[in-house]
């Protein structure tokens, strides 16, 4: 096998997580938030914080490296990494980075994390006053296309018009999501289950995402996880999560998705996925799980058709809520709630929820699960996604 793969090199040796909040809730900062999440996650991996020696973020996280490594007292800082691009986009790349800074050696024990407080600043994405529109906004903002449901929504309903899919598929994605929340502690959803007839009667947002639970929540928290070396895993005190394939970018012309993106109907994950079940050596029928972004429910359904495992022919016989619950669906997805009813920690939360799933403590748990597939947030550019395993997976 080559050596330029990350596939069994590096493992996932503990996950941390704050309480999840709605926006504005969080009764501590943004920092502070992030630095619990990191000695969550070294208290679950059995490791000192003062020996992680890197931090790799995305979305433009503000709790940069250099005050977290002050902050925990790391005896020394020698990776520090942002993945570009808004959102969850890079969740996936900024858990690859960390592994590739510690296969490479620039670093041995790093932590990828997210952490958002948005009642301290403001709402994620929220649009700022501008002399003039620049850029993507020059095609859009005159025509009043200026929140991400609307630029997505004309993606979707390509899509979905296309290949005749029925808004039927949106809610079973909707559904599982919250299905799922209402065994988690830690989801803000929980105690708010959700009905078809719910669903239904919500109010629209923006066609196709005519639903509110169509759209992703708000949310204050923070999530971690801990990359250290394969060798390194088999002494710390959980089962070894080992990553299998990790890929990011976007397929030819992605970052021209507003006026002449030759594939516009598109989640910019196909040369992704590709180049992901490569180094991992699988494909979607060997996942036991999988964990997709919803940014929106529409971006959900061209992930899993990106990836393969959604057949656009047969979506809507494939996307029904019996097929994706756990334990016992054809493919159990978003098991902890995912962005729509955990918490939208920018898809970090679904990492975690990967790695309880592998070591067999989940609260929603598939038996059995040997590999789980995350993928990052759909439409944006770049995206990223990832596969990890159990050592059976070696």
């Amino acid at each position: 096998m080559s050596e330029r793969t990350l596939r069994g090199k590096v493992a996932i040796a503990g996950v941390g997580e704050t309480t999840y909040y709605r926006h504005g809730q969080s009764p501590d900062a943004e920092f502070k938030l992030a630095l619990q999440a990191v000695l969550a996650a070294c208290n679950d991996a059995g490791i000192d914080p003062r020996d992680v020696d890197g931090f790799a973020s995305y979305g433009g996280d503000r709790s940069e490296a250099v005050r977290l490594a002050a902050a925990l007292g790391i005896k020394e800082l020698r990776f520090s990494n942002m993945f570009w691009g808004g959102g969850g986009g890079g969740v996936c790349g900024a858990v690859a980075n960390a592994a590739a800074a510690v296969h490479s050696g620039m670093a041995d024990c790093v932590i990828a994390f997210r952490s958002l407080a948005q009642g301290q600043f403001a709402r994620y994405g929220r649009g700022a006053a501008v002399a003039a529109a620049a850029g993507d906004d020059a095609f859009l903002a005159p025509y009043g296309l200026m929140s991400p449901a609307q630029r997505f929504a004309m993606k979707i309903t390509r899509f979905m018009t296309d290949n005749g899919i029925r808004h039927e598929a949106l809610r079973a994605i909707a559904m599982t999501s919250y299905h799922h929340a209402q065994a988690n502690p830690n989801a803000v959803m929980r105690g708010r289950p959700l009905s078809a007839e719910k669903y239904d009667a919500s109010r629209w947002i923006i066609e196709p995402f005519h639903r509110l639970f169509d759209c992703c929540q708000e949310n204050d928290g923070a999530g971690a996880v801990l990359v250290v070396p394969a060798d390194r895993a088999k002494d710390l005190p959980h089962k070894p999560v080992y990553l299998l394939g990790a890929a990011q970018g976007g397929h030819h012309r992605s970052a021209a998705p507003v006026h002449n993106a030759p594939d516009y109907a598109s989640a910019h994950f196909k040369t992704v996925a590709r180049n992901m079940w490569e180094m991992a050596k699988l494909g979607p029928k060997d996942c036991n799980v999988v964990q997709a972004y919803e940014n929106f429910t529409g971006g959900v359904l061209l992930s899993l058709v990106e990836h393969g495992f959604v057949d656009p022919r047969t979506a809507n016989e494939e996307l029904v809520l019996d097929r994706l619950l756990a334990p016992g669906g054809a493919m159990p997805m978003n098991t902890s709630g995912g962005n729509l009813a955990e918490c939208y920690m920018h898809g970090l939360e679904m990492v975690n929820e990967a790695v309880r799933q592998l070591r067999g403590t989940a609260i929603n748990q598939v038996p059995g699960a040997n590999v789980v597939a995350v993928l990052g947030g759909p439409m944006v550019t770049p995206v990223s996604s990832l596969v990890v395993g159990t050592e059976a997976t070696l």
